[in-house]
C-alpha cells in the first residue's frame, strides 16, 4: 500500500502540474496492483475531487470559471456521470474502456500545441450540442471513474472557447462536477453490493494524493514549462495504456 500510495503522489504530482485530476491513471495503477475492479472507480473519482477542488476555488477566486457559458456543458454530463456510476459493466469491458479513454488522453496530450493565454473567444456550439458532448463525456467518466476534463480541453482548445486560463479553469470545474456525480452513483452501486466498508483500505491514498496534487500546482504554475510536463504526462499515460490494452486484449483471447 505505501508503493501504490507513492505512485499516487506522483500521478497527483503530474496531473496537477497541467490542470487535470489523473482519474484514469489512478484506475490503471489500481487495475495492475491487483485491486477488485468494482473499488477502482469510486477510490479514482474520490482522488480525483481532492486533486482539483483547490485548482478549481482557486480559478474562480482569479476570475477564470464563467458559470454563465459553461452550465450547458454540464447540463447532461452531472446525471450521466451519475449514470454511469450506476451501471455495473464486467471487468473486461471496464479494463478495455479505461486503456481506451487512457490511449486517447495519452496522444491529446502528447501532441497538443500550447495554446495562449491571449486567445479570444471563438466558435460556440449549439446548446443541443454542448449538452451532448458533455452527456457523452461524462458517461464514460462515471462507468470508469474519470473526471472528463483531458476530454473537454482539447474541445475547447479546438472551438477556441477562450483564453487558456479559462479553459484550464473550466476543465477543473468539469473534472470536480462530474467527479462527485461519479462518485455518487458508484457509492450507490457499491452499497447495492455491501462493498463500500472496503473502501476503508486504501484511505492512505488519499492524503498521498492531497500532498502531490498540491505540490503539483505550485510547481506547474511557476517552475516549469506546461508543455514539457505535458509531454512527460503524456508519456507514463501511454504506458499505462499499452499495458491495460495488451491485459484487454489478452483476455478476450483467452
Amino acid at each position: 500500500m505505501l508503493q501504490l500510495a507513492g505512485l499516487f503522489a506522483l500521478t497527483a504530482l503530474l496531473y496537477a502540474m497541467v490542470g487535470f485530476g489523473g482519474g484514469s491513471t489512478y484506475n490503471a495503477l489500481l487495475v495492475l496492483s491487483g485491486t477488485d475492479y468494482r473499488l477502482l472507480p469510486a477510490i479514482a473519482l474520490l482522488s480525483n475531487i481532492i486533486v482539483v477542488s483547490g485548482g478549481s476555488w482557486r480559478f474562480w477566486r482569479a476570475g477564470h470559471v464563467r458559470f454563465d457559458r459553461l452550465w450547458p456543458w454540464f447540463l447532461l454530463s452531472i446525471p450521466a456521470a451519475w449514470l454511469g456510476g450506476r451501471i455495473a459493466i464486467s471487468e473486461t469491458v471496464f479494463i478495455g474502456l479505461l486503456g481506451g479513454a487512457l490511449l486517447i488522453a495519452g496522444l491529446q496530450l502528447a501532441f497538443e500545441r500550447h495554446a495562449g493565454a491571449e486567445a479570444t473567444e471563438g466558435r460556440a456550439l449549439l446548446l443541443p450540442l454542448q449538452a451532448g458532448i458533455g452527456g457523452g463525456i461524462g458517461l464514460l467518466s462515471g462507468l470508469v471513474g474519470i473526471g472528463g476534463g483531458i476530454f473537454l480541453a482539447p474541445i475547447l482548445y479546438l472551438l477556441r472557447w477562450g483564453p487558456a486560463r479559462e479553459i484550464a479553469g473550466t476543465a477543473s470545474v468539469f473534472i470536480l462536477v462530474n467527479s462527485l456525480a461519479g462518485l455518487t452513483g458508484q457509492l450507490m452501486k457499491l452499497d447495492d453490493f455491501g462493498q463500500v466498508e472496503a473502501l476503508q483500505d486504501y484511505w492512505l491514498l488519499f492524503p498521498a494524493v492531497l500532498i502531490g496534487g498540491q505540490i503539483g500546482s505550485r510547481i506547474g504554475s511557476t517552475r516549469l514549462p506546461p508543455l514539457l510536463v505535458k509531454r512527460m504526462t503524456a508519456v507514463l499515460i501511454l504506458y499505462v495504456a499499452a499495458r491495460l490494452l495488451w491485459r484487454w486484449w489478452t483476455a478476450l483471447a483467452a
